[in-house]
């Protein structure tokens, strides 16, 4: 994941925010929020979120956690662009964030959507029950070994 790292202290409290649908992990770690900058006029920021996909239905509720958040943190001047290109990607996840979802028992991406870990049993005899799981970016699938049912967090 390539995202201009300055203001780390911003980073920090930005990292602060968990995805609304996905708690484990927060919206930095999502790979949504891409740059931090200054701006001209004094004490404004302006952050930078590409959103998961167009259609998000959480998009506007990330850009209302940054302002908030910033807000606590004393940052009232806060701008905030979304930027769809380019898109984000599941590439931009990390093996910790993966991990994480894992941990949580969402069977993270895997290159070319082909095999599903099972995220309890890792078996790899699973199957899709429905396209769509508790949110718009996952699949549910069920677990022929264990029996288990999971979510699996879609490649984009």
């Amino acid at each position: 994941m390539v995202i201009q790292k300055e203001f780390g202290h911003l980073w920090e409290i930005l990292s602060e925010i968990p995805d609304p649908e996905i708690p484990v992990i927060n919206l930095v770690e999502l790979g949504v929020i891409r740059k931090i900058e200054e701006s001209i006029e004094p004490e404004k920021i302006t952050v930078t979120v590409t959103p998961t996909y167009t259609g998000c239905p959480a998009k506007k509720l990330f850009n209302d956690l940054i302002l908030e958040k910033l807000a606590e943190h004393g940052f009232h001047k806060v701008e905030i662009i979304s930027q769809n290109f380019p898109v984000w990607t599941t590439d931009w996840l990390s093996e910790e964030t993966k991990a994480k979802l894992l941990k949580e028992g969402i069977s993270p991406p895997t290159i070319g959507d082909k095999i599903i870990p099972c995220p309890r049993c890792k078996s790899t005899d699973t199957k899709m029950v429905s396209a769509f799981g508790s949110t718009p970016c996952q699949s549910l699938y069920t677990c022929n070994n264990c029996q288990e049912p999971f979510n699996y967090f879609k490649c984009y």
